[in-house]
């Protein structure tokens, strides 16, 4: 189960609204082995595309730096589907790279309300997660 503060849901969203029709994408960190996402942080979309997302290298390898100086790890890592449902497609997969993160998903395809759904994703295997907003 993905534990989040309102005010970093509210920040995620806001973001992938504020990008629509790009998507958005970024992470929020939290205390290494900790499991709580407390420190959020937007993060550029490469590919400036409303299809696809792709961090930065260069500010992917300094927001990892800054995470490794403060003792902190990805907690969730997020993007935003603009034209679909807030569930990974096989390219999300192929990036899941972090095996103890969240993987948030936030559709902005209706303009009136976002779909925030979450999951664990290891090994290929997509599993949603419960989400509880606090």
């Amino acid at each position: 189960m993905l534990r989040i503060d309102r005010a970093i849901y509210d920040r995620i969203v806001a973001h992938a609204r504020r990008d629509h029709p790009d998507e958005a994408c970024g992470v929020v960190a939290g205390p290494a082995g900790s499991d709580r996402p407390e420190r959020f942080i937007a993060m550029a979309n490469a590919e400036r595309s409303p299809t696809f997302y792709r961090f930065d290298s260069l500010e992917q390898l300094k927001v990892w730096r800054e995470m490794d100086d403060r003792d902190e790890e990805p907690v969730v890592v997020y993007h935003s589907h603009t034209a679909t449902e807030a569930y990974p497609s096989r390219t999300d997969v192929s990036y899941a790279a972090e095996p103890n993160a969240h993987y948030v998903l936030v559709s902005t395809r209706d303009p009136e309300t976002a779909e925030f759904r979450s999951y664990r994703i290891l090994d290929g295997e997509i599993t949603e997660e419960k989400v509880e907003i606090q």
